[in-house]
């Protein structure tokens, strides 16, 4: 027998909230959801207005966990602080992507999250969302298959980086990058790095000079062609080669987003 879930889904898109364009499309229920319980979530929801600034906080480490928070656009890194005082980056994340989802365990949230560019966000309050879905047992089970796969995908990602040589993580990044630039409907092989080249290698664990050469090298191999931070990926199948493990690519790109 097939479980429930799998018919058919109404999109939150559909439902005519104040943003034309929401990335809070994975919070998605099932069809036949009365209107009104779909209205109901739509009111929980918090538009941010005026867009976050580059470089503001979407929240701090040790913040009281109050909610969770779709990027709408823009993008976001989230970040730890070391023994030693330095930052390390845990993670990058893109339009459509959900953050704050770790901190609903301990109710405080273990990691910052600053703004790469101007980004707009939207909050859901976490005790509204767990009222509403325990009254919508649909809502309930995406959020928890959204939590799942993300941290699924970061494990399998973060293990496939630590496995890896200088070469291999930047080609791996550059695949995931691409991936969840796909699922949302955009260039899987053009796009724009939000990130500075000094961010990408505190997250791959090299130096910023390693990583300007590794550009350099791609570039040079035909792999990529970059301006500034415009990156095309010329040559997907030698960047999957280069990073080994292509499946593994497929399954995140599948579990993001």
């Amino acid at each position: 027998m097939k479980d429930s879930y799998n018919h058919k889904v109404i999109d939150i898109v559909s439902i005519k909230l104040a943003c034309g364009d929401c990335s809070l499309h994975q919070l998605c229920l099932p069809l036949g959801i009365p209107p009104e319980d779909m209205e109901r979530l739509n009111a929980i929801i918090k538009r941010h207005r005026p867009p976050l600034r580059r470089g503001s906080h979407v929240f701090h480490i040790g913040d009281t966990f109050r909610a969770i928070f779709a990027i709408g656009t823009g993008s976001v890194k989230t970040y730890t602080i070391t023994e030693d005082g330095y930052e390390q980056i845990t993670g990058f994340h893109l339009a459509g992507e959900l953050i704050g989802l770790d901190a609903i365990c301990a109710e405080h949230h273990p990691c910052g999250a600053r703004t790469l560019e101007t980004t707009t966000v939207c909050e859901i309050p976490f005790n509204r969302l767990e009222e509403m879905s325990l009254e919508v047992p649909g809502l309930g089970r995406q959020l928890l298959r959204i939590m799942s796969r993300e941290i699924y995908a970061d494990g399998e990602l973060l293990t496939l980086l630590g496995k890896k040589s200088a070469e291999e993580r930047l080609a791996a990044l550059l695949l995931s990058l691409s991936a969840r630039f796909q699922k949302r409907g955009l260039s899987p092989r053009e796009f724009h790095l939000s990130m500075s080249r000094n961010d990408i290698g505190n997250y791959l664990g090299l130096a910023v000079e390693t990583v300007s050469r590794l550009f350099s090298r791609f570039q040079q191999q035909g792999l990529i062609s970059a301006r500034h931070k415009h990156i095309r990926l010329e040559d997907m199948e030698q960047l999957k080669e280069l990073a080994g493990q292509a499946g593994s690519y497929r399954s995140i790109s599948k579990l993001r987003g």
